[in-house]
């Protein structure tokens, strides 16, 4: 899978020019919605089919500020699905800047959200039965980073 890259904002850093704590979740959904589009299952495609996945659970361990006009590398993958939760992984690291000859910037933050699929009047939708190709996709994703660890 392609990583996800973002240029800090200037309206997402806050008075010291460090970026506000709140726009790594924000970074996370983007990455999340580019993920899903690379696999074929865009957010636009889930909810057309009638599907929403709220977070149900968040956790981020911050390592190292970011501010204005860094670039910032997302890494997205498939932690765990057993078919109800899907659980998603992140890093996110400093990209160097044009011309800088170092190696892969600093580690920023490590994180994870926590997802369910629903249909739009809020019931549980069991993807083995009605969406097989996405259960499918995640569950061969989720195999192979259980292979990779």
């Amino acid at each position: 899978m392609k990583d996800y890259l973002h240029k800090v904002q200037y309206h997402e850093t806050d008075k010291m020019g460090i970026t506000h704590h709140s726009n790594y979740v924000k970074w996370m959904e983007e990455a999340r919605i580019d993920f899903l589009d690379q696999i074929g299952f865009g957010y636009a495609k889930l909810e057309a089919d009638g599907i929403v996945s709220p977070v149900i659970g968040l956790e981020c361990k911050y390592k190292h500020s970011t501010t204005f006009d860094d670039t910032v590398r997302i890494r997205v993958w498939v932690e765990e699905f057993k078919g109800v939760k899907l659980v998603i992984g992140y890093t996110m690291e400093l990209e160097p800047a044009a011309g800088d000859a170092q190696e892969p910037g600093e580690f920023v933050c490590e994180a994870r959200s926590e997802h369910c699929f629903l249909s739009k009047d809020g019931r549980p939708v069991i993807l083995k039965k009605q969406f097989p190709e996405l259960d499918r996709a995640l569950r061969e994703l989720a195999e192979n980073y259980r292979a990779m660890r």
